[in-house]
């Protein structure tokens, strides 16, 4: 009983650090973004968290889309990296598919900006290519 419900309070606390995570990603503070993506990226690589991405993917995705949009290099890096690792969670069902048509455009903007760089832009062509093959239902 009591190994269940250390089990369950660990489960507790993971969730409240992702919910953390989650928000610090509109921090005005790159460098409190970037340890958000660095955290998210080592929890989605670790773990499976759909049912908690499931409620909290049209979130995510919107943070995930100011950081691509307006972080630098490392931050645009890091976030094709989580935005892939979402997308590998959410599999290949409906949500995925609407993570990856939300931030396809985004991608691929960033990919063919030859300003933005080499390390963002290989990112977002990693995600671009993991979440096509995972997600999108247009053959296309």
């Amino acid at each position: 009983g009591s190994e269940a419900a250390s089990e369950q309070g660990q489960e507790e606390e993971v969730i409240d650090r992702l919910k953390e995570h989650m928000d610090n990603l509109l921090d005005k503070s790159a460098k409190a973004r970037q340890a958000a993506l660095q955290s998210l990226r080592l929890a989605l690589s670790s773990k499976m968290l759909s049912e908690f991405l499931l409620e909290r993917r049209l979130t995510l995705t919107d943070s995930l889309e100011k950081c691509l949009k307006k972080g630098k290099e490392e931050e645009q890096a890091l976030a094709g990296t989580v935005l892939t690792l979402l997308c590998l969670q959410m599999g290949s069902g409906p949500e995925g598919e609407e993570v990856f048509r939300s931030l396809k455009p985004l991608l691929i903007s960033v990919l063919t900006d030859s300003t933005a760089s080499p390390s963002a832009r290989q990112s977002c062509a990693t995600a671009l290519g993991m979440c096509c093959y995972i997600a999108a239902a247009d053959l296309e």
